[in-house]
């Protein structure tokens, strides 16, 4: 199993646009949210706990963030719990509300992050490897850890493997 600075550093090779990662804060957070939306149903409210495709699927990428990072895993299952609380608050509406909800929200993800990429001017790392629809979200709140100025040895392990963000050149006016 590739280690967190490998699965990084090969995501982020296809994410050195600022416009990009700028694009992905926001794509990224709505197709995981429509994703779990989606996969809330069928759910069964078993004890208090909503049981759905949505729950597997979060326990499963729960288990793969943490065995990656305890930080960062941690971080990742919380918001897959807020997830799958929007997932089961949207799952007990209408077909309708919950269906357009899911699919809405899921295209809009998507056609934010190929904007995105038209600026990177490269295709989507999932691409070449489906590893990289995991990998997307870690990629997010690693890039936000970045900004907040933590996980500095991080940060320096993937730029040596992907290289730094590129930085955008401001035209003079004349």
């Amino acid at each position: 199993m590739k280690n967190l600075v490998q699965h990084l550093s090969q995501y982020a090779a296809y994410h050195r646009d600022p416009r990009n990662i700028a694009t992905h804060f926001v794509g990224i957070p709505m197709i995981v949210v429509a994703v779990t939306v989606l996969l809330s149903r069928p759910g069964w409210d078993v004890g208090g706990v909503w049981l759905s495709p949505a729950l597997l699927v979060a326990a499963w990428s729960a288990w793969f963030y943490l065995r990656l990072d305890g930080r960062f895993g941690l971080l990742m299952s919380a918001l897959l719990g807020l997830c799958l609380w929007a997932g089961q608050a949207l799952a007990v509406q209408s077909t309708m509300a919950w269906l357009s909800a899911g699919l809405g929200v899921f295209v809009l993800g998507w056609v934010i992050q190929f904007v995105g990429h038209y600026y990177e001017g490269r295709k989507p790392a999932f691409v070449d490897d489906l590893s990289g629809l995991i990998v997307g979200p870690l990629f997010v709140v690693a890039e936000l850890a970045f900004l907040l100025g933590l996980r500095a040895e991080l940060k320096a392990a993937i730029e040596q493997n992907a290289g730094p963000v590129a930085v955008r050149q401001k035209k003079a006016v004349i």
